[in-house]
């Protein structure tokens, strides 16, 4: 009975202390974790925010960079920083755990936003400029890219990582903690938030009215708070174990099942291989129930008479378990979804790119004294979502649970598939918002007016429904790619989701090329000329509104497909 007792004491999910030993419920993870968590993404948040939410402005005004040029170079900055995820996540699974690739990394992260700082605020670093502009030479320009990138690659091992980190700190196989884990990814999307609030608002402002040294300084102070942040709840941590490489084990499923390209499953599915032990046999990880989709890498765990045993132990690319091949189904059952979030990062892109653009034609006081940079409307955007994301976890939820039964409320699919309708309305509001600017510059000629008397605020319902669409869509994300990603590829997985943003991003910017081509030839100005009076910027906005319908239609036939993963069994 006591032994009972005592064991209750102590995870099932696998995971250890900071001392490599087995996590106590009483003494490690829940809320009192998560508070540190939760506290290092809001610093590192307002960061990157801080350094990328008014980075097209640096790069036009001290750069000289045109106004497609800053744009590419935002989004291919930001598509970057959502790529690195891929490698930092590797080591996470594999090498590292969670804990120690977030502190490595952030360590970079911190030397990339000094350099940045340096690159802004020191004579013979920063570009000089006088009355006629700024003028950069090329050696400052690749300090300052080298220094933005070094970034990028800081962020690679933080971002995939720490999300799963924080979930970990909620034992799956304890019903009570799995309800709370449901509402960390709201309070961690919030905490993003508060720190993208600041750095849209007051560090914006500081960038435009006190100076771009200081406008980057302070976000290198809040990176390193950030990781004072972290390393303070170390004791609190609940740890997963790296499971060794994920990427090793899919290609022994892969070359298992071309070998037995002509061996049979048998309809007893029972007889497919799988360890004795209740336990699973990769490190940190339970084992997973069969699924009949993807049949095919069945073939990976068929016991043939050819298949050998060392020691007792099957060779790993010749014959795989059960659990093995369907970390495999659940990685390709993955990526469909993982596809249709990509039109999505592209809609969501554009706060940093054409709504900045397009807010800077119009007219930005708030009051006879006061302007408000275009880049601040981005504030809109973050107030959305903090007022969405409690809104969403405490009132929407809950009635919505009455009606379908489900302890979310809505699965995690339909939360997703609302956000991109969000989305769509978003870039309509967008464009329709443009249609009006332009019928103003045309009725009055305002075509070389550089602002237009028309209020920067008729854009904050497009920020505003961007903020909704990103509650519904990114945090149903994070929530779904946890959940679905097998237990030893959760930050691989996470890093994947993150590649949406990546590829919306590089999507962006491919159409901002394509359209720029197609429209500027014959000595066209296009529709995103240097001077946007002159464009058709709503254009632009149709053809994204256009992409977000046609994306909605293929996710709705991808999500009914769709099989829920289901692991059983505690984890090793």
């Amino acid at each position: 009975m006591n032994n009972t007792m005592e064991e209750d004491n102590y995870t099932k999910d696998g995971t250890v202390d900071i001392k490599n030993k087995p996590a106590n419920k009483n003494k490690t993870g829940n809320w009192k974790a998560c508070r540190f968590i939760l506290g290092n993404e809001c610093c590192e948040r307002l960061a990157y925010y801080g350094l990328g939410t008014n980075l097209v402005n640096y790069l036009t005004e001290r750069l000289n960079l045109g106004n497609a040029a800053a744009a590419n170079s935002v989004t291919n900055w930001s598509g970057t920083c959502y790529v690195t995820p891929l490698l930092g996540a590797f080591l996470a699974d594999a090498y590292l755990g969670r804990f120690w690739t977030i502190a490595i990394f952030s360590i970079i992260y911190v030397f990339g936003v000094t350099f940045l700082t340096l690159s802004s605020s020191v004579p013979g670093l920063k570009p000089s400029c006088n009355s006629s502009g700024c003028h950069p030479k090329a050696s400052q320009r690749s300090f300052f890219f080298f220094s933005l990138y070094l970034i990028a690659l800081g962020t690679g091992g933080i971002k995939p990582c720490v999300s799963s980190f924080g979930a970990d700190q909620f034992d799956e196989t304890d019903d009570i903690e799995r309800k709370k884990k449901s509402s960390f990814f709201n309070w961690f999307y919030f905490s993003i938030n508060v720190g993208a609030l600041i750095a849209s608002s007051v560090l914006v402002w500081i960038q435009m009215n006190v100076g771009w040294g200081w406008g980057f300084g302070v976000p290198a102070v809040a990176m390193a708070i950030a990781v004072v942040f972290f390393f303070s709840g170390s004791r609190l941590y609940r740890i997963q174990k790296p499971g060794g490489s994920p990427l090793t084990r899919i290609a022994q499923v892969i070359c298992a099942s071309f070998r037995k390209f002509h061996v049979k499953v048998p309809q007893d599915k029972s007889l497919l291989y799988e360890t004795a032990d209740e336990e699973c046999n990769i490190q940190g990880s339970r084992k997973l129930e069969h699924t009949d989709k993807l049949s095919f890498f069945d073939k990976a765990a068929v016991q043939t008479d050819t298949d050998e045993k060392k020691g007792g132990l099957a060779n790993p690319w010749r014959l795989c378990t059960v659990t093995q091949v369907e970390e495999l189904k659940a990685v390709i059952r993955l990526l469909p979804i993982w596809a249709s979030g990509i039109v999505f990062a592209a809609v969501y892109s554009q706060m940093s790119t054409m709504f900045v653009l397009q807010g800077n034609t119009m007219d930005q006081h708030m009051g006879p004294h006061f302007e408000i940079p275009s880049a601040s409307l981005s504030l809109f955007d973050t107030l959305s979502v903090l007022f969405w994301a409690p809104v969403y976890d405490k009132i929407i939820v809950p009635y919505v649970r009455k009606f379908t039964g489900r302890e979310r409320g809505f699965t995690q699919l339909q939360r997703m598939g609302i956000g991109l309708v969000i989305s769509m309305i978003a870039m309509i509001t967008a464009g329709i918002l443009e249609v009006i600017r332009l019928d103003i510059v045309h009725k009055n000629n305002y075509y070389d007016l550089k602002y237009i008397p028309m209020s920067i605020f008729w854009q904050v319902p497009q920020y505003f429904l961007v903020g909704c669409a990103e509650v519904f869509t990114f945090i149903g994300q994070l929530e779904f790619f946890y959940d679905q990603a097998p237990d030893a590829m959760r930050s691989m997985c996470s890093a994947l989701s993150l590649t949406t943003v990546a590829l919306g991003n590089y999507l962006s910017t491919l159409l901002v090329t394509i359209v720029t081509n197609v429209t500027t030839r014959n000595g066209q100005l296009g529709w995103i000329p240097d001077n946007l009076n002159r464009g058709h910027l709503d254009y632009f906005y149709w053809v994204l509104a256009i992409l977000s319908l046609v994306n909605i239609f293929v996710y709705l036939l991808i999500a009914n497909w769709y099989t829920y993963k289901k692991a059983v069994g505690p984890a090793k």
